[in-house]
């Protein structure tokens, strides 16, 4: 999907203003509320904007320990596992991967003992046949989609 720059202006402030009214968008770009109604829509209808709640801190919810765990998985097994792993809260994401592993989770704990118990759950589902622990030390780039945005929207150089 082409983004041209009024796109990438009305999902700057979508991201940096989350709380703001549609009509409030429309008179800061200046441009008619329909208008800005209809690019919403086609950006939603194209998977650009794919939501539109809050973002939550799993650290203010009590469990401040981020780990990532790569899975390995017996052959034909993937799908089965990937089922199971949505039951556990504590996988906050989970991807099919390439190179060493199958899955990669996303997965978060209250603390260490709790990470562990969580592994554990893990090991001992079907198809699992071994896992690989990477625990996050500090955030250093949080998670972020403006600067591509940005990118391409300047990358397109269409204007509309």
């Amino acid at each position: 999907m082409a983004v041209d720059e009024l796109d990438t202006r009305i999902l700057r402030l979508l991201i940096e203003q989350p709380r703001t009214s549609v009509r409030e968008y429309a008179r800061i770009l200046g441009i008619a509320r329909g208008t800005l109604q209809a690019r919403l829509d086609r950006l939603e209808r194209e998977g650009v904007i794919t939501s539109t709640g809050p973002v939550l801190s799993p650290a203010a919810l009590g469990h401040p320990v981020l780990a990532f765990v790569h899975i390995e998985v017996t052959q034909g097994h993937l799908d089965e596992v990937g089922d199971a792993l949505a039951a556990v809260p504590e996988i906050v994401e989970a991807f099919s991967i390439t190179g060493g592993g199958d899955l990669l989770t996303r997965v978060v704990a209250r603390d260490n003992g709790h990470l562990e118990d969580v592994i554990q759950q893990l090991i001992q589902l079907p198809g699992v046949v071994r896992t690989r622990t990477e625990m996050a030390l500090r955030e250093r780039v949080p998670h972020r989609l403006l600067p591509l945005v940005e990118a391409v929207g300047r990358a397109s150089g269409v204007r509309r």
